[in-house]
């Protein structure tokens, strides 16, 4: 894995403070809900809220999204090779998570994502045209979510412990940890499902040249393809 440069003690209380900032920022922000405005709606508002509290700190430390991996690709073809490994990887991990859960030495809470999604995105269905509604916004938040928990939350994590590949792999667990909880508030199937999701996404990050793209080309496309599958279903 890619490291950083290392940096001073200072420099740790700094990204400490930042990240304090930006997780409080991202979780109690979850509590404001508009009931009259459509959960999409909701969700945009949460993650730009966030977004302005991560650009903030980034600007105060003299960092730029573009040094966080939103450039573009120094290769298209391994930009789309690192974007096909992510499809692949996703649901071979997912499915063995699935086969294993079983024998897991704690008990998960029951998967209720199907239940939930007909009254976050509505009865979707067989109903194309409220799926051509909406998911813009879904693949707006999809690319919204790469920035803030691949590019800021690593980057920043690394900063707060060290140069070293050991710091390098907590900060992408940690992400994707807090990427699963944040999706349920639990220890559910979802929230591990969806850590997966966040660990695989997060070390094709920092193993194949800290760029954003293949990420969020990724991650669109899962979305995409999820959504799709509840007008099939």
């Amino acid at each position: 894995m890619n490291s950083i440069s290392k940096p001073t003690s200072t420099h740790q209380k700094d990204f400490l403070l930042d990240l304090i900032i930006y997780l409080s920022v991202m979780f109690l922000i979850r509590e404001i809900y508009f009931p009259k405005l459509h959960f999409i709606t909701n969700g945009l508002f949460w993650s730009f809220s966030t977004l302005i509290i991560a650009s903030w700190r980034m600007k105060v430390r003299n960092i730029s999204w573009k040094d966080l991996g939103l450039r573009k690709p120094e290769s298209f073809l391994k930009m789309i090779l690192v974007t096909v490994g992510i499809l692949v990887a996703t649901p071979v991990l997912i499915i063995i998570f699935q086969k294993i859960r079983d024998v897991l030495p704690f008990t998960l809470t029951p998967d209720m994502s199907s239940e939930n999604a007909v009254s976050k995105f509505g009865e979707l269905k067989g109903n194309w045209v409220h799926f051509f509604t909406i998911i813009p916004f879904v693949l707006l938040q999809s690319t919204l979510e790469e920035l803030l928990d691949r590019g800021f939350l690593i980057s920043w994590f690394e900063r707060l412990f060290s140069s070293t590949s050991f710091a390098t792999v907590i900060a992408v667990i940690l992400q994707a940890l807090i990427f699963g909880f944040r999706h349920s508030y639990d220890i559910s199937e979802r929230s591990i499902t969806v850590a997966i999701i966040g660990l695989v996404m997060g070390i094709a990050y920092v193993k194949f040249g800290r760029n954003l793209w293949p990420l969020i080309i990724a991650h669109c496309i899962l979305n995409t393809m999820s959504m799709a599958g509840r007008v099939l279903d």
